[in-house]
């Protein structure tokens, strides 16, 4: 399939229309043009609200649990989304106002037109993707992966994860075929044997071996690392001075709750995937066993040198068009997250 039509594969129609319009010279630089830039409000004017992502529940379990004060406004709605394709579409029909993504959604957003800027910033060092076979693969390195179909999202992390694994392993883009799918449809593909490597997330993997690792599935681990976990939202949210304010005020809530369940993983692990989940104590430690250590830097310049490299990857491979990342964070937010832990996750 040719890169260019992965978007309409993957994302939708009206998404798809977007993207292939290229109006990311239109439209998207025109309201970044506009990008607020008067200080933020010290505080949240009563009656401001929100509609946030938490994907699983995890962001309200760890308030929860952490027992942080409550937060200085409202929250509308905790929307059950994660992958950045979903993200993208439930902020143009202005269903959600900040979301919690890896690196690749902003990008992809810019990429169809849609104008958002990213406000927080956790740094991970660990990889928090592997590969999975389908059953009865003999596939053991990503050098393998050439001549294989391998599960390929182009707007979430797990597709940035492949393609520096093939980078890395000297592959090209032609030396595989890279089937569109989004990441819930990777453990499907997988079972019927539509692709023969899907890249699935740590907290995945546990389960999907205990159903097929008799059937000969297995996992590849990788060393490429996801760098950015981070949050974002609309351009048109954070022209609001009020909800813009509400966003400074929830990122010290949700760096402290990552601070939270790394520090208790015991807790973490009982009420979150045992209880949540349906995971064993075991698979959820082994688990808790890869988690990263939340860092929040004080400083973006790692971030945006790491998002540049990304977004060049996926330009290199056709997937969208060259163009400067640091139209994509406010730096407003900057400092808040890092002020809100110890210094130890900070660098």
């Amino acid at each position: 399939m040719h890169r260019r039509t992965f978007l309409s594969s993957v994302l939708g129609a009206s998404a798809a229309v977007a993207g292939l319009s290229g109006c990311a010279d239109g439209q998207a630089a025109a309201d970044t043009a506009k990008a607020a830039t008067e200080p933020l409000a010290t505080t949240v004017p009563v009656g401001t609200s929100l509609k946030i992502a938490s994907y699983l529940g995890q962001q309200q379990l760890q308030f929860k649990l952490a027992k942080l004060p409550e937060l200085p406004f409202t929250v509308s709605h905790w929307l059950n989304i994660g992958a950045g394709p979903d993200v993208i579409n439930a902020f143009r029909a202005k269903s959600l106002d900040l979301a919690n993504n890896a690196g690749i959604p902003p990008i992809q957003a810019h990429y169809q037109g849609f104008a958002a800027k990213i406000v927080a910033i956790d740094v991970t060092r660990k990889p928090n993707y592997l590969f999975a076979t389908k059953p009865g693969s003999d596939i053991r390195t990503v050098a393998e992966f050439k001549g294989k179909r391998l599960a390929f999202s182009q707007g979430q992390a797990q597709g940035v994860v492949l393609l520096r694994a093939l980078k890395q392993a000297g592959l090209s883009y032609d030396e595989v075929t890279l089937v569109p799918l989004t990441s819930n449809q990777f453990l499907t593909a997988l079972q019927s044997g539509q692709v023969d490597i899907a890249p699935l997330a740590n907290n995945q993997a546990p389960a999907y071996l205990k159903q097929y690792g008799s059937k000969g599935a297995h996992t590849i681990p990788t060393d490429v690392v996801d760098l950015l976990n981070l949050l974002w939202a609309p351009q048109s949210v954070l022209n609001d001075p009020a909800k813009a304010a509400a966003i400074a005020a929830y990122i010290p809530h949700w760096a402290k709750g990552q601070v939270w369940a790394y520090e208790h993983p015991d807790v973490w692990d009982e009420e979150f995937y045992v209880k949540t989940q349906n995971l064993s104590l075991q698979q959820a430690r082994s688990i808790t066993a890869l988690a990263n250590k939340p860092l929040f830097p004080p400083s973006w310049d790692e971030a945006i040198r790491w998002e540049q490299e990304t977004a060049d990857l996926l330009a290199e491979g056709g997937f969208v068009k060259k163009f400067d990342v640091s139209s994509l964070f406010d730096h407003r937010f900057e400092p808040l997250a890092a002020r809100a832990v110890p210094e130890e996750y900070r660098k």
